[in-house]
């Protein structure tokens, strides 16, 4: 962080005297020539730098200021990244799990069945409508866990 803070002070000083030069070149043009042109054109550049510098020394107070709201309260902070990181990470356990404990289901019964199970049965034994049970199914002989044995009839694959 210290890094950062350092190439970004050293980026708005060189920008600081950029703007400087540029000003000195404007000036000087003004001072020669006296035509318009060539002088707004280096007006227009002198405030493009001037914005620049601004923004580099912004964002060298953003890092400056940020230490500091973390060094005041860093256990409220802790605590409240945890609460959030692990809400959403039960939520994905939770959802894993019950898209599992589906095909486990399923799997377990096929398994179970000596002669296959049929897709009537095993909508009847889990209440799944028919397209979850048929996408349940193509996973599982996708995963080559189960094959056909006749149409509607499904069996454990044997090793």
């Amino acid at each position: 962080m210290k890094d950062v803070q350092k190439k970004l002070l050293t980026i708005s000083k060189t920008l600081s005297s950029l703007v400087k030069q540029v000003e000195n070149m404007a000036a000087a043009i003004e001072k020669g020539s006296g035509k318009a042109a060539p002088a707004k054109k280096a007006k227009a550049a002198v405030k493009k730098t001037k914005a620049k510098a601004k923004k580099a020394k912004a964002a060298v107070k953003k890092t400056k200021a940020a230490p500091r709201k973390t060094k005041a309260a860093p256990k409220k902070k802790a605590a409240k990244k945890t609460a959030k990181k692990a809400a959403p990470a039960a939520a994905k356990k939770k959802s894993a799990a019950a898209a599992a404990t589906m095909l486990d289901n399923i799997f377990g019964m096929i398994s179970r069945s000596r002669n296959g199970i049929t897709v009537d049965r095993i909508k009847k034994r889990t209440g799944l409508q028919a397209r979850q049970v048929s996408n349940a199914l193509y996973k599982l002989t996708k995963k080559g866990k189960i094959e056909t044995l006749s149409r509607g009839v499904y069996i454990k694959k044997k090793k």
